[in-house]
């Protein structure tokens, strides 16, 4: 009886051995066949050898086989997005509320050097104070008027390019750069559009002064050519002419059907005189 249990148990424990032994090489192939989704990119990490992290063999989408001794760190890779909304101060001290969304991405085969500057934590460490101080910086250079209306293009234009080049510089691709709305005090947001609009009542006023004195010109030398026109006609009809001419309409109205009474030599010039005709 006591052979029997003896046996049972070195039954047991070959089981557990051999359970044990499938657990280890289920859960081990199961860490070695990763499986990365088109906006996802891997680097591994190799704790126990000299290497550490790969940041220069990046693992891209579909099945990837890694060491089970090794780890495989994800990173997305598709384009994202950060809002800021922050108060600024404008060149003379005022304080501007604006709304600020960047978008980006990390650059797919860089991501292992990303990853050894930042960890994962890229956005919070990198992105969004950088995008702050950009914005701080410019926007300090120019009036709440230019900020509001005049300059607002070349500003965001500014501080998406020296966010950019920050960016670049950490192995991230901007995308792009928007004020979504900018806040300014009331008081000051009226008088801006105030201004605003008196500079465009002025602007039409110009554009009708402009567009009158031009057509006052065109009449000028209109008048002008017509009558330098006539001078030449009038220095060109001489009595010859004329009597020609005359001679000319009277064989016209001669030759017509029409019924008529011509007087031979009783006009200037002897031309005929027609008395009527119908």
């Amino acid at each position: 009886m006591a052979e029997q249990v003896d046996i049972n148990i070195q039954k047991l424990r070959r089981y557990i051995v051999i359970g044990v032994a499938v657990l280890i090489v289920v859960v081990g192939l199961k860490k070695s066949f990763i499986i990365l989704q088109p906006t996802e990119r891997g680097v591994v990490f190799k704790p126990y050898s000299s290497v550490g992290l790969d940041i220069d063999n990046i693992k891209g989408e579909g099945l990837n086989l890694v060491a089970p001794w090794n780890d495989m760190i994800k990173f997305d890779v598709e384009e994202q997005q950060v809002e800021e909304t922050m108060d600024v101060l404008s060149v003379d001290g005022l304080s501007i509320s604006i709304d600020v969304s960047l978008r980006f991405r990390p650059l797919p085969d860089q991501i292992g050097y990303l990853y050894k500057q930042f960890r994962t934590s890229y956005i919070s460490s990198l992105i969004r104070p950088e995008l702050r101080s950009a914005v701080r910086q410019i926007v300090g250079q120019y009036t709440p008027e230019e900020l509001y209306a005049s300059k607002r293009q070349e500003i965001e234009t500014r501080i998406e390019d020296a966010t950019r080049i920050i960016l670049a510089e950490n192995n991230i691709e901007l995308k792009a750069l928007l004020f979504r709305s900018i806040k300014l005090p009331n008081s000051i947001k009226v008088a801006i559009e105030e201004k605003l609009a008196a500079d465009q009542e002025a602007q039409k006023f110009d554009y009708l002064l402009i567009k009158e004195t031009k057509e006052a010109e065109r009449r000028r030398i209109d008048a002008e050519g017509k009558a330098a026109a006539n001078k030449i006609l009038s220095a060109s009809l001489t009595d010859k002419i004329l009597l020609e001419k005359g001679i000319l309409a009277t064989e016209a109205l001669a030759k017509s059907p029409n019924a008529k009474v011509i007087v031979i030599g009783g006009g200037d010039g002897g031309l005929p005189i027609i008395l009527g005709g119908q």
